[in-house]
């Protein structure tokens, strides 16, 4: 399983390392520490929070992040991964924006997503790409 430091949550999240130091003192998300001493996220954890953050409107970009560069990229961590025989869909939870992408199933495992993996959506028109972090 994939961990976060506070700092990658912070920018997973869209908000500075000072607010998810402040959520995970205050309990909001769980941590634990590496052998360096180091708070980390579990994945499962972070996209679980990522996902009920998005819900009740807290958090997310902050006035001066911005997810709509010229390059339209969405970082973020995956928060559900559904499988079928073919296809696959995929959701990230990008600081405030949710976005969905329908993909092979062949795609999602060569990338090894699943919940709690950082990726970056990147949208071009109406097509959703997922490059794997």
């Amino acid at each position: 399983m994939q961990s976060y430091t506070i700092g990658q949550a912070a920018r997973l999240l869209g908000v500075s390392p000072d607010t998810a130091r402040r959520w995970a003192d205050a309990g909001r998300v769980a941590t634990h520490r590496d052998e360096g001493g180091r708070r980390l996220i579990d994945g499962k954890d972070l996209a679980a929070f990522s996902v009920e953050l998005a819900k009740s409107g807290g958090g997310g970009a902050e006035e001066d992040a911005s997810y709509t560069s010229v390059r339209n990229a969405f970082p973020g961590i995956v928060t559900a991964v559904k499988l079928g025989d073919v296809a696959a869909q995929v959701e990230i939870q990008a600081g405030p924006h949710r976005l969905v992408s329908l993909l092979t199933r062949e795609a999602v495992e060569e990338l090894g997503l699943e919940v709690g993996v950082e990726a970056t959506a990147r949208v071009k028109s109406t097509n959703v790409h997922i490059d794997r972090v």
